[in-house]
C-alpha cells in the first residue's frame, strides 16, 4: 500500500493518516491545512519555530483537541509522552506505569516495561524520589506498556540536562529497534531530529513547508560529514545562521 506526505512517497502501510488538519484560536490560524502520513515503523521528526503549531498538531493527532477540523486516523494504538512526565505523585512508579491498564497480564507487562527502561528496582519508589531522567523513563515505560503502534513524543527530553538527554535518545533508538513502533517526535533540537528520525518535516505558517529524508544509516554521529551537511541545511531552512 502506498502513501504520500508532502510529496514524499512511502510504500509501507500507514500507521497514521491526517488530511487538511486545521486549528485556529480566535482569529489566529495555527494550522492551515496539514496533510501527514506516517508509515509503520517510521520515525518522523517535526521541526519548526516556536509557535509554529508543532505541539498543537501532536495534541490533535493524539485525540486531545476536539476543536480542530480535518481528519486524523491512527491505524492501531497510540501512546503519548510529553515534555513533563506527568506522574501522579500519590502513586508509586509501578502504579503510574499501569494507569488504565487492564487484564491479568498487567503486572507482568509493567515489570517488563520498567526493566526495558532500566528501572526494574524502582517499581515501589514514589515519583518524588526519582531524578528528572528517571521520571521521564517512567513516562516512556507508561507508554510502552500499552504496546503502541505509534508513539507521539512532544519534546520528551527538552527539560533534561544534556547528558541525560543523550542517554534518553540512545534509549529511544534501542526501544524503537526492539519494538518496531512508529513515532512522531516534536522537537526544537535539529541534532536530536537527525539522530532519531527517518524523515524530518518542517512546519511553517501552519503547513508542512518541506521534508527531508534522513539517509544516514543506523549508526549516526554529529561528527559525520553527512550529518553536518544535513544539519546546516536544516538550520538554513529554519533561518538560523551557521557561520
Amino acid at each position: 500500500m502506498a502513501s504520500r506526505t508532502a510529496g514524499h512517497l512511502t510504500t509501507a502501510e500507514p500507521v497514521l493518516t491526517a488530511h487538511a488538519v486545521r486549528r485556529a484560536f480566535g482569529p489566529t490560524v495555527v494550522l492551515a491545512g496539514v496533510d501527514l502520513t506516517i508509515a509503520r515503523g517510521e520515525v518522523v521528526a517535526l521541526l519548526g519555530g516556536s509557535g509554529s503549531g508543532k505541539s498543537t498538531l501532536l495534541r490533535i493527532l493524539a485525540g486531545l483537541d476536539g476543536e480542530a477540523s480535518g481528519t486524523s486516523v491512527v491505524h492501531g494504538t497510540a501512546a503519548v509522552v510529553f515534555q513533563e512526565h506527568r506522574l501522579l505523585p500519590w502513586k508509586r512508579v509501578a502504579e503510574n506505569v499501569g494507569l488504565g491498564l487492564s487484564g491479568a497480564d498487567g503486572p507482568g507487562r509493567i515489570r517488563r516495561a520498567l526493566a526495558e527502561v532500566g528501572l526494574a528496582e524502582r517499581h515501589r519508589a514514589w515519583p518524588a524520589e526519582l531524578s528528572g531522567g528517571q521520571a521521564q523513563r517512567v513516562a516512556v515505560a507508561r507508554a510502552l506498556v500499552r504496546e503502541p503502534d505509534l508513539l507521539l513524543l512532544d519534546e520528551p527530553f527538552g527539560a533534561l540536562d544534556a547528558l541525560t538527554r543523550l542517554r534518553m535518545q540512545i534509549l529511544l533508538r534501542r526501544l524503537r529497534a526492539e519494538h518496531g513502533f512508529a513515532a512522531l517526535l516534536v522537537t526544537h533540537d535539529v541534532e536530536e531530529a537527525l539522530l532519531l528520525a527517518d524523515r524530518i518535516l518542517l512546519l511553517d505558517e501552519g503547513r508542512i513547508a518541506a521534508e527531508l529524508p534522513v539517509d544516514l544509516g543506523p549508526t549516526r554521529t554529529p561528527d559525520d560529514p553527512a550529518f553536518g551537511a544535513l544539519r546546516r541545511h536544516l538550520l538554513d531552512r529554519l533561518g538560523v545562521p551557521t557561520t
